[in-house]
């Protein structure tokens, strides 16, 4: 997936003549924090409504470059690369511009969530597990092989290295909600299983605590 298949062209922009306090009003408006800005139709940048408030304080104009950040994507790139952007500037807006510097739309931080939820495949059912190895051991093919050894796939892996230890954390997720056998598989290799979970497990736990509960209110 893409960042120009979840572009949003309704939103407004700005005009670098626009006033903060018309940039604040647009901002409450549409519920959000930053908006882009243009300068004779070209993209110049984004302003964040903390520094609205601060420049009409100051008598500061949108082309002041201390409010004016260039932050931006392009339509062909993937959608984490959005996610560093949103992350890192902590965007309520992405601003997606093309080589021309014109703005196509932006990427509003709550469709971005739904839509990476679908790119992380959260809608699908599975059970994910989460280990953790030695960075050295780390190996997609053994953990793919190992899965499939249990008449199961992998949908989805996400690794990071943990910060303190230095060990690979990997997170799957299996198109398998029964996944005691793949665990004890995993165990056997000498992988560290730290926690697993499935939704069908889940649900039928709680059914019958109430199924429980019930019968013990009814007595």
């Amino acid at each position: 997936m893409v960042v120009s298949q979840i572009v949003n062209t309704s939103f407004p922009s700005l005009n670098i003549s626009d006033k903060p306090s018309f940039a604040l009003q647009l901002m409450d408006d549409y519920d959000v924090l930053h908006l882009p800005v243009l300068s004779e139709e070209k993209f110049v940048g984004v302003v964040a409504k903390e520094d609205m408030l601060d420049a009409i304080d100051a008598d500061m104009h949108l082309s002041n470059p201390e409010i004016l950040k260039k932050i931006s994507i392009e339509p062909e790139e993937n959608l984490l690369g959005a996610l560093h952007q949103i992350a890192n500037h902590e965007l309520s807006i992405l601003p997606v511009v093309n080589a021309q510097m014109e703005l196509l739309g932006v990427i509003p931080t709550k469709d971005f969530l739904k839509s990476m939820s679908t790119f992380l495949g959260n809608d699908e059912k599975g059970a994910v597990i989460v280990l953790e190895t030695e960075k050295r051991n780390f190996s997609f093919g053994e953990l793919s092989r190992l899965v499939e050894t249990n008449d199961a796939y992998i949908t989805q892996l996400n690794t990071y290295t943990e910060a303190g230890t230095g060990l690979v954390v990997i997170t799957i997720k299996i198109n398998k909600i029964e996944v005691s056998d793949i665990v004890a598989t995993f165990q056997r290799y000498d992988y560290v299983v730290r926690h697993f979970y499935g939704e069908e497990e889940y649900a039928n736990e709680l059914k019958e605590n109430y199924q429980h509960l019930l019968s013990y209110l009814n007595m």
